[in-house]
């Protein structure tokens, strides 16, 4: 075995093979995560089928058609079979995870393991940022994987920890897991209490009904569950009623419930339940139920839980002094989205890309930071 560890230490792990080949297998692993990023938040299986298909012909892609980067660019961004057009977006994610996969062999040549490891959990981070981008989700799956990745690593790699032994190691990265999702746990229970209720007043009263979810709805995430619809806006009942004590308040006249109207100047919904004139029905014994409103006080949420538990996977794989710094970042950086994009304040903007950025920054440049600021308070770094 030392003679193994002699030989991979001797290793050249910057020669242009290996180079290339970094920026080679991202292009290929980005071929599957866009399989990922499609089927995963639309509880599709990524083995099943395993090849890929169109979505809109739905014929399988035969190998010789699926060639990283060059089959979009060769085929103009569309389909061979009916012509549709392939969104850009399966290019992009193919090219970026190249890139990043080059980045981190090119920026950790003394760890091959720690590059490969960093690899890894941008592969990761990168089906979190596409789908949270699209549909306001971040699948829990790949968290868990990921969190399971990181304990791998503290137990494995440990220097990007600060670590000295396995033990060390495994203690740090489940202690950033608890950092980072009970941190990020607690900035949702205080943003509720702070900012837990949104009133919508209407000069007009307006229709609303309870919609039921319609899983053939593809590209809408509010369809896969039970919605609050008022005036044409959709509601999803996790972003409603994140604890048991959420309650949404409609003021108005002519409910209806099963079609019969009811008589009543308010109603007040709950996760399970519905209260009108002094009675409680169960939602799950409803056929239907709609009404118009002049004013609705509408329970949200600050963020929701999948950034808890993305922050609680970045804890895991970067230690549990990461945390602030990352979530510091992400808060910089969806400013500076929200003032390019010219976005409101109460707009709804998905966190998980900021939350990646953070990770990514502390990655480079995390511990020089850590050391820098401590300096500064003349306290011994970690």
């Amino acid at each position: 075995m030392p003679r193994f560890f002699d030989a991979m230490h001797a290793v050249n792990w910057q020669h242009p093979l290996f180079v290339v080949s970094a920026f080679l297998v991202g292009s290929c692993v980005g071929s599957f995560l866009n399989v990922a990023i499609y089927r995963l938040p639309r509880g599709l299986s990524v083995n099943q089928p395993k090849r890929s298909f169109c979505p809109q012909c739905e014929k399988e892609i035969p190998w010789y058609r699926n060639i990283p980067l060059l089959t979009w660019l060769l085929q103009g961004g569309k389909c061979a079979e009916c012509a549709c057009r392939i969104p850009f977006r399966y290019f992009l994610v193919e090219l970026l995870t190249a890139c990043l996969f080059l980045l981190m062999w090119v920026a950790f040549p003394a760890s091959p393991a720690l590059a490969l490891f960093y690899m890894a959990l941008m592969a990761l981070l990168v089906v979190v940022v596409f789908v949270d981008a699209e549909l306001m989700v971040i699948p829990l799956s790949v968290t868990w994987l990921g969190t399971g990745l990181g304990l791998l690593a503290g137990v494995l790699i440990q220097e990007h920890l600060r670590a000295t032994s396995w033990s060390e190691g495994l203690w740090m990265s489940v202690l950033g897991f608890l950092a980072g999702f009970g941190g990020l746990y607690a900035v949702v229970i205080l943003g509720k209490l702070a900012f837990g209720k949104k009133n919508m007043r209407f000069d007009e009263p307006v229709e609303w009904m309870l919609r039921e979810p319609d899983e053939e709805v593809e590209g809408d995430d509010t369809y896969q569950e039970l919605c609050f619809v008022i005036d044409g806006e959709a509601h999803g009942w996790s972003y409603l009623f994140f604890r048991d004590s959420d309650r949404l308040i409609i003021e108005g006249s002519g409910f209806r419930v099963d079609g019969k109207k009811i008589k009543a100047k308010e109603l007040v919904i709950k996760g399970d339940r519905i209260e009108v004139k002094g009675k409680t029905l169960m939602i799950e014994e409803l056929k239907s139920l709609s009404g118009k409103a002049r004013q609705v006080t509408i329970p949200r949420e600050a963020m929701g839980m999948g950034d808890v538990y993305l922050m609680g996977m970045l804890g895991a794989c970067l230690g549990w002094q990461s945390v602030l710094f990352t979530v510091f970042a992400a808060c910089l950086f969806s400013i500076v989205l929200a003032i390019l994009g010219r976005m409101g304040f109460g707009s709804r903007l998905p966190f998980g890309p900021s939350l990646a950025f953070g990770a990514v920054c502390w990655m480079f440049w995390g511990w020089q930071t850590w050391d820098w600021y401590f300096g500064l308070l003349a306290l011994p770094p970690a």
